[in-house]
């Protein structure tokens, strides 16, 4: 698991439950019809907005984003480089045998073996990253909707017991009790809205724009192979992927010239 996820769930958790069991009885905190109406609420609005299948999908990115290890782009360039030493060495046919766990990489050889021009390649690669770029946003777009979705059922369901609290305004021993319920569905929504759905969007997003960023630079690495640069070159255009600290001397870099050239 991506380990700042990991400490974010941890962290959030036990400050959150420490507050809980601080302030006296967590067993107050528990309330079953709250909960049905906020997360069965919340995923019923969500199914009525999109697709089952997108929600599926939504779900599966989740659990690839927070398990998978990510690709950086300086590891990216580095690939690039030996893709550009492995045309100097044995010609562009020679990429075509290149074995990559990256579809994207794989195509991107394959377009480079059969000498496509320059415009085919850009535009086949372009259409790789828009394609991305709107499935991402698809997943994205579920978990915002849910933590849209959550806090609003929240208060319905506080609505909800206000209206059978004031119900019972004959015994007023029971108000208090059914007020602090009433306000549990409130305290669920909110919960998993700042706790589940928001983080979980944002941490899709800052993957997506990772990827990319990959994607950009397979797509331009691709270009400057094709038209015989120097790998010192293709580096130095690919450089400016990377924030200046990461920047380092084409001499220090270590590149692989084996036609594994594995990502």
């Amino acid at each position: 698991m991506d380990f700042a996820s990991l400490v974010g769930i941890i962290s959030g958790l036990v400050l959150i439950i420490s507050a809980i069991l601080m302030g006296g009885n967590a067993d107050i905190f528990v309330n079953v019809p709250g909960m049905m109406i906020v997360v069965g609420g919340t995923m019923a609005a969500t199914l009525l907005t999109v697709q089952f299948r997108d929600v599926m999908n939504a779900f599966k990115g989740a659990y690839i984003v927070f398990t998978q290890d990510k690709t950086n782009p300086s590891e990216m360039i580095d690939t690039m480089i030996s893709l550009s030493k492995i045309s100097h060495r044995h010609g562009l046919l020679k990429l075509g045998d290149v074995k990559t766990d990256s579809p994207v990489l794989l195509r991107a050889c394959n377009l480079l073996s059969e000498a496509a021009s320059e415009q085919v390649i850009r535009n086949t690669l372009q259409n790789e990253i828009d394609s991305l770029m709107a499935r991402h946003f698809s997943v994205q777009d579920v978990f915002r909707k849910m933590a849209g979705y959550a806090p609003a059922f929240g208060m319905l369901g506080t609505l909800i017991g206000l209206i059978q609290m004031l119900s019972e305004l004959d015994n007023p021993e029971t108000i208090g009790p059914a007020m602090a319920i009433a306000l549990l569905t409130t305290f669920y929504g909110s919960l998993l809205a700042t706790m589940v759905f928001l983080p979980i969007a944002g941490k899709l997003k800052a993957r997506t724009l990772l990827e990319v960023t990959n994607l950009e630079i397979i797509r331009e690495g691709s270009i400057s192979i094709l038209t015989n640069d120097h790998y010192a070159h293709v580096y130095e255009q690919l450089a400016s992927y990377l924030p200046e600290r990461a920047r380092k001397p084409i001499q220090s870099q270590k590149v692989a010239a084996d036609s594994g050239a594995k990502k």
